[in-house]
């Protein structure tokens, strides 16, 4: 299956470089590129695309407000690209929507894997990295988003599905659950998909927000813990 993508970039040469890389691979399609944030929520109500890479700082509209309105209106799945290696984006970024988040000094394989793993349902932060921004997210948001995602949002889970929340809080892959549990792969992606349904979750970042959010685990616990 082809993976559809729109590039937004308000800086051409940077925009038409991502989308060459992009297109040379056989399994991705470039849809549209396009150098302001209503133009990219504007094309991907029209081409319906798989996946937005969206840079952070445009006209008309920022990545951050076009990613929110993308998030809320389609199944496009967003990756931000900014130049600004700020923690204070990517907390702005995973709170509205995106599934993931890159340098624009990204190496052209890690931008193709980024896309890919994006289009099939995953996140593309490593889980060290995961794990760390949303620490320190949770410390920055503090009590009043764990008052409002309490521990009484998790009652909807089955022991063994807030078990599997558990591990993807702690940055586990799907193999790493399934040792953990001692089940197939298979079962995990079950009990994943079980998750982030009951709990209205988009992917594996916000699964790992609400697992800290709601107390599941404390910020600072070491994984493993």
């Amino acid at each position: 299956m082809t993976i559809r993508v729109v590039v937004a970039d308000d800086q051409e040469l940077v925009r038409s470089g991502f989308a060459m890389i992009l297109d040379a691979q056989e399994d991705i399609e470039v849809v549209a590129e396009v150098g302001d944030g209503a133009a990219a929520v504007a094309a991907v109500d029209r081409l319906a695309p798989d996946v937005a890479l969206l840079d952070i700082r445009m006209p008309v509209l920022d990545g951050i407000e076009a990613c929110r309105a993308i998030s809320a209106g389609s199944a496009c799945r967003t990756v931000m690209l900014t130049t600004f290696d700020s923690d204070e984006y990517v907390y702005e970024a995973l709170h509205a929507g995106a599934s993931g988040f890159l340098l624009k000094d990204v190496r052209r394989d890690d931008l193709v894997h980024a896309v890919r793993v994006v289009a099939a349902g995953e996140s593309l932060l490593a889980p060290s990295v995961a794990r760390r921004l949303i620490e320190e997210y949770t410390a920055v948001t503090g009590a009043a988003a764990r008052s409002e995602l309490s521990a009484d949002r998790l009652e909807v889970l089955t022991a063994r599905e807030r078990e599997t929340l558990l591990h993807l809080g702690r940055g586990l892959s799907n193999a790493e659950i399934a040792a953990a549990l001692v089940v197939s792969e298979h079962t995990v992606k079950s009990h994943v998909g079980n998750v982030l349904a009951k709990l209205g979750l988009r992917d594996r970042i916000q699964a790992v927000i609400c697992a800290y959010e709601t107390g599941l685990i404390a910020a600072g616990t070491p994984s493993g813990e």
